[in-house]
């Protein structure tokens, strides 16, 4: 397949030779026209997109992110973005009517058909993040009493536009989801079984209300084609493929990313997204630390008697506290990622705490041990030297206790783990650490 560069493009566009841009778009995988076209003016977009043969459009359209499949529909006329959203998986439109205000909601709704737009009131009807907001229902279901042959028929009939037919669902007259049965079962056997008869029964199921992503870890840690969706009285309404899971679990990273960055929402389309918008979702948490910081500027402001008879101690400061900053969100990281993969089960938090203070321990021995040589090569003041080596050793145990202890925590009081940020981390062992170094200072300077 033929790639073409932002340069070429705009050259062609400039020109104004189209029938060669199209011939050159033509011979593009989707993925690298979409991939193009982001980089491109909304009204260059807008061009290149037209002169698309439908079938690619509607492919190109569908690779394209949240916020540029907006801007082209915002240009085209009803007739063009009526078929680009018909051709949508119903999902997928949801979450694009789910990011556009309400007024592009409804005017997009209004283009679609009255069965489409149902079928979209439906999924957007769902609570956000649930399995029935990321389903699709166009799956194949065949009733239990079908003989083989029929149920091929009907495979034949529907496998144009459902997402799957490798994996197919067994459903009784209300509904009712019964059991499993592969496209691969079904070539293979007799074509007067019963389809209930090779079924597999009680099949892996999320209700419409589970969270999508424990739906996502179950169709991922049970290696299914999809995962069927059931309504509270079982009865089976659509089925989240593992293309739906890549998406998912994209999604729920950049979330956990950015919670953990201390930044409040999901920040898409940075690019397209107000300065002042970003600045807001990110200026709660750090007014909030700033808050928190000024205990640190109090306990530093305490000690300055100390401070003012050993000079020396300041300059140790900002050593310390980072230091224990880092190494707790260390620590966080791998319990929060731990979590998520279920890798970590909150049932062993006590030993999992315990084993990352011991980690911790060791740490502080060594970075412990090396800045006390380099302590007195600064000052060549032994003492002092003894209070910083011991302090890091403290801190570095500290911040892996508080660090892998929080997320549990935050678990147990059915809080996101992911709240646990890095910020917020460093803020407590800056308070913590400078506590720990003067109460330390007072000990070894003055005890005698």
């Amino acid at each position: 397949m033929e790639k073409m560069d932002l340069q070429a493009f705009e050259e062609l566009i400039k020109s104004r030779n189209l029938k060669a841009l199209r011939e050159r778009m033509m011979s593009m995988d989707a993925a690298d026209i979409s991939a193009l076209l982001d980089e491109v003016s909304e009204d260059q977009l807008a061009l290149a997109f037209r002169l698309l043969p439908k079938d690619l459009a509607v492919e190109v359209f569908d690779d394209f992110d949240g916020s540029t499949q907006h801007r082209l529909l915002e240009s085209m006329a009803n007739r063009p973005a009526s078929q680009l959203l018909e051709a949508m998986s119903p999902d997928d439109r949801a979450e694009l009517l789910e990011e556009v205000p309400a007024s592009v909601t409804r005017r997009l709704l209004g283009l679609l058909s009255p069965e489409q737009r149902q079928i979209t009131l439906q999924l957007l009807g769902y609570e956000e993040n649930s399995a029935g907001r990321e389903m699709t229902p166009y799956f194949v279901d065949l009733r239990s009493n079908m003989t083989v042959k029929q149920a091929m028929e009907r495979i034949r009939r529907l496998a144009v536009d459902r997402e799957t037919i490798y994996e197919c669902y067994v459903i009784d007259a209300q509904r009712h989801l019964e059991g499993t049965v592969s496209l691969k079962e079904l070539v293979l056997a007799n074509p007067d079984s019963r389809v209930g008869d090779i079924a597999r029964p009680n099949p892996k199921r999320v209700f419409t209300h589970t969270d999508r992503e424990e739906a996502a870890t179950l169709l991922r840690e049970n290696r299914l084609l999809a995962v069927p969706v059931v309504d509270r009285e079982e009865r089976l309404v659509g089925i989240i493929t593992q293309d739906d899971v890549a998406d998912i679990v994209e999604d729920e990273v950049t979330e956990d990313i950015y919670r953990f960055g201390a930044v409040q929402g999901t920040e898409r389309s940075y690019f397209t997204t107000r300065i002042a918008s970003v600045a807001r979702r990110r200026i709660t948490w750090l007014l909030l630390l700033l808050v928190v910081n000024t205990a640190t500027a109090s306990v530093i402001a305490a000690q300055e008697a100390l401070l003012a008879e050993v000079v020396l101690l300041a300059a140790f400061i900002p050593l310390l506290i980072d230091t224990g900053g880092n190494i707790g969100a260390q620590s966080a990281t791998v319990i929060i990622r731990g979590l998520a993969t279920g890798e970590i089960r909150p049932r062993r938090a006590l030993f999992i705490v315990g084993r990352e203070i011991s980690v911790g321990l060791l740490l502080g021995l060594l970075l412990g041990m090396a800045v006390l040589a380099w302590a007195f090569w600064l000052g060549r003041d032994f003492q002092v030297s003894i209070v910083v080596a011991l302090t890091l050793l403290g801190v570095a145990t500290l911040a892996t206790a508080i660090g892998s202890a929080m997320p549990f925590i935050f678990r147990l009081s059915k809080i996101d783990p992911a709240l646990v940020s890095a910020p917020l981390i460093t803020t407590v062992m800056d308070i913590a650490g400078v506590m720990m170094y003067f109460a330390i200072a007072h000990l070894v300077l003055f005890s005698g």
